[in-house]
């Protein structure tokens, strides 16, 4: 009798040949995994609204500029522009008997801005008041500041009796050099108080300036042929003053 035996087959040997085979792929341990997000649209608003503030900031900026350089602070005038002014003139109203009188202001000719400023101190002689006094061409006005009175009053321009402030400039420059003297004569314009003024801010920056916090009031010409009675002389003071070839005396008359 033949016997046959059969020798088991290993497992190992397979178990070899699958593991040649395999292709292991190592992970990374440890590490966290994020989620894809999804980008998010520029702020278009919120750049349209910083925007808006910087301009909005820039123009309340200049505004203050304007408003504090015109209206709380007196402008500087190059020193050509300054004069110290007397003049010499024959009084024909009051005094004619008295001879020469002399009148002394300071004058400032701002030609960029159209405006003269007139500072008129108190006189040698009585019956003038000390005052200043603004002729701004761009707004057709005359601001009198009243000193004694501590009073302004407000009238229209009248370029018939005051020169543009380029021809007052060059006149100065003229009596300056001593090649022209103006002319020794006095002549009178007479106004009387028709109401007060209530808006400021219409009158413009430099005689907004002049007359801030003061008693403000019109004044209206009266004509040559009309003459101040006698009643009322009490209530009217005078300011003379020079921006021409001749001295001015205006008589303001009140009747409040």
């Amino acid at each position: 009798m033949v016997k046959i035996t059969l020798k088991p087959v290993s497992a190992q040997k397979p178990d070899k040949d699958s593991d040649e085979d395999k292709i292991i792929i190592p992970q990374a341990q440890g590490l966290p995994v994020h989620p894809v997000r999804s980008k998010k649209p520029f702020p278009v608003g919120l750049c349209c609204l910083a925007f808006g503030l910087v301009v909005f900031l820039s123009a309340l900026v200049l505004a203050s500029v304007y408003i504090y350089r015109y209206y709380f602070i007196p402008q500087r005038v190059p020193e050509d522009s300054l004069f110290h002014c007397r003049v010499i003139y024959e009084d024909s109203i009051y005094a004619p008997l008295r001879g020469r009188q002399e009148l002394e202001e300071n004058v400032g000719i701002y030609l960029e801005d159209n405006y003269e400023q007139i500072s008129v101190p108190v006189p040698h002689f009585g019956g003038s008041d000390p005052a200043d006094i603004i002729h701004d061409f761009q707004r057709g006005l005359t601001a009198y500041h009243d000193i004694a009175l501590d009073k302004c009053y407000i009238t229209e321009l009248n370029t018939t009796l005051v020169m543009p402030p380029r021809s007052l400039w060059e006149l100065l420059i003229n009596v300056k050099r001593g090649t022209y003297l103006p002319q020794t004569y006095i002549i009178q314009e007479e106004m009387m108080v028709t109401g007060r003024v209530r808006n400021m801010r219409q009158l413009g920056p430099y005689i907004h300036r002049l007359c801030y916090g003061k008693e403000t009031y019109r004044l209206r010409r009266r004509n040559q042929h009309q003459r101040i009675e006698r009643r009322e002389t009490k209530k009217c003071h005078r300011i003379r003053h020079f921006e021409n070839t001749f001295v001015v005396e205006t008589v303001i008359c009140d009747r409040f």
